[in-house]
């Protein structure tokens, strides 16, 4: 059974990506995405700002149908609804991020600011992901994957991440992860249609972030 995520976020696409060849093989949906990592005044982590920008066939799909005033053109109000189901449908998979402070896990609560935009053949969806409690981080790590594997994520080519308001000694760091490209054909359909929530399978496909403020 896929996912609750992709069943919710996909909607029409998932059907016809299923009854295709390329359900044979994992990932079935990609995103490019930038992080901004968020500090108060007081050098404390505040969280996360994401943009993920899906790639041009999950766009289509996801789009498909929806009322507008002007054909292929959708205003951030018509794609109101959709970016709801995005942010309700993450918060069982942890919105694909986790994070580290000072090497301890860290939660962070619904996204807010969240918001769809279509340029270009592509939706981006853009959040702001809160850390429960800011801290001052003298280490924070992040890290972004679907742990069902679902959705390929990978940093834009540019300026992946950025840091907004952190302190003037803080470094960053960003790695990616190996090509996965071949992973995905070596295991059965059946081997990732159960994988759940819990699974930590795409733990191995990771973008990671370190910021080091020492």
């Amino acid at each position: 059974m896929i996912n609750s995520f992709a069943r919710a976020l996909f909607l029409a696409f998932v059907a016809v990506v299923l009854s295709a060849a390329a359900a044979a093989a994992h990932p079935h949906v990609w995103v490019t995405m930038k992080s901004e990592l968020v500090y108060a005044p007081d050098g404390s982590v505040t969280g996360v700002r994401h943009a993920w920008t899906f790639d041009e066939m999950f766009s289509t799909f996801a789009t498909q149908g929806l009322e507008t005033k002007q054909k292929g053109v959708f205003t951030r109000e018509d794609l109101k609804p959709l970016a709801e189901v995005n942010v309700t449908s993450l918060k069982e998979y942890e919105y694909f991020t986790k994070a580290k402070v000072n090497a301890k896990k860290v939660a962070f609560t619904d996204p807010v600011d969240y918001w769809l935009e279509f340029t270009d053949g592509a939706l981006t969806l853009h959040f702001f992901l809160p850390l429960k409690t800011p801290a001052k981080a003298q280490t924070l790590a992040v890290e972004v994957y679907d742990p069902t594997w679902f959705v390929d994520f990978s940093f834009a080519d540019k300026d992946p991440v950025t840091l907004s308001g952190a302190p003037a000694h803080c470094k960053l760091d960003v790695a990616r992860p190996t090509d996965p490209s071949v992973q995905g054909q070596q295991l059965g359909e059946a081997f990732f249609n159960s994988l759940g929530a819990n699974s930590d399978y795409g733990a191995q496909f990771a973008n990671r972030i370190a910021v080091k403020c020492q």
